[in-house]
């Protein structure tokens, strides 16, 4: 096993909000959907007591709202709590104040259920990109540390292809610093390709999975691995009218993911963000 450490991410959000449903169901609508973040928060939980593991859960402050006993119990056993948007509506969709104020609820719900300000974010959908030049300036005015939201792939609906690859600092004023720590990629003749979450692990070979990390390990960059709850639910609510590629984005292979993450987590160490944060600070770094 490596001694890197690579990092461990929740994108704790109800099956109703993703990218892919965003056309079937409005704000008005989700008081009335099958709830399911609670049963597949605590699959996750079990997996991660299973492999004594920590992981950084960015939860969307309307789950906080709404479901603020679960988020206790995640911080309880010693998981961090991160902010993932209140409404997850992409940054791209919004201008900078709808951004401001739709971050600042979702702090303002997490504190709300454990008491405790989130000091890293996630943007929907990995919704920064070079049109919202001003979300990291919202982002650290608002207190957070770091970043997790640039995702270096191109893709139909988010990506910054040419993106740095791996954490970062980034001088945002005279008084203000951010972290980014993007998605992981590995590059291959001229081209990344994203390792170790969402549907990417699922329909991914584990043993490229594996190879990747170990590549990426390799060269003294950690890995950061994400899923999402809705993706270990055995039974989930279907939704007719989508297309393939929707349908394939929401259900595929969503019932080995657990053996798959399983193995994950057997097979590399992992940390929090803000563990990882707190070693990172201490390097000799430059400014972006």
């Amino acid at each position: 096993m490596s001694s890197i450490k690579n990092l461990l991410t929740v994108d704790c959000e109800e099956w109703f909000v993703t990218e892919t449903l965003i056309n079937h169901f409005s704000r008005d609508e989700w008081d009335k959907l099958n709830s399911t973040v609670t049963k597949n928060s605590h699959k996750l939980l079990d997996i991660f007591y299973r492999h004594k593991v920590k992981a950084t859960w960015f939860v969307l402050g309307w789950v906080a709202d709404h479901h603020s006993d679960l988020i206790q119990e995640i911080m309880n056993e010693g998981h961090e709590i991160a902010c993932h948007s209140y409404y997850h509506r992409r940054i791209s969709t919004l201008t900078r104040e709808e951004f401001e104020k739709d971050t600042q609820m979702a702090i303002d719900a997490l504190i709300k259920a454990v008491g405790v300000r989130p000091y890293g974010y996630r943007a929907p959908s990995w919704s920064i990109n070079p049109s919202v030049p001003w979300a990291f300036e919202v982002l650290a005015k608002l207190g957070f540390s770091y970043d997790s939201s640039i995702f270096p792939i191109k893709h139909d609906i988010y990506g910054m292809p040419k993106g740095p690859r791996t954490t970062f600092k980034m001088k945002i004023d005279n008084d203000n610093t951010l972290f980014e720590i993007p998605a992981s990629t590995y590059r291959f003749m001229g081209k990344n390709y994203p390792i170790a979450g969402g549907g990417y692990l699922r329909h991914s070979p584990y043993w490229f999975t594996k190879m990747m990390i170990k590549k990426s390990n390799k060269k003294g960059q950690p890995v950061v691995a994400y899923i999402h709850p809705w993706e270990l639910d055995s039974d989930p609510p279907k939704i007719s009218g989508l297309s393939k590629i929707q349908n394939m984005r929401m259900y595929g292979s969503v019932n080995i993911l657990a053996r798959k993450f399983d193995k994950l987590l057997g097979d590399f160490e992992f940390t929090t963000m803000n563990e990882y944060i707190q070693q990172f600070r201490k390097r000799t770094i430059g400014f972006y």
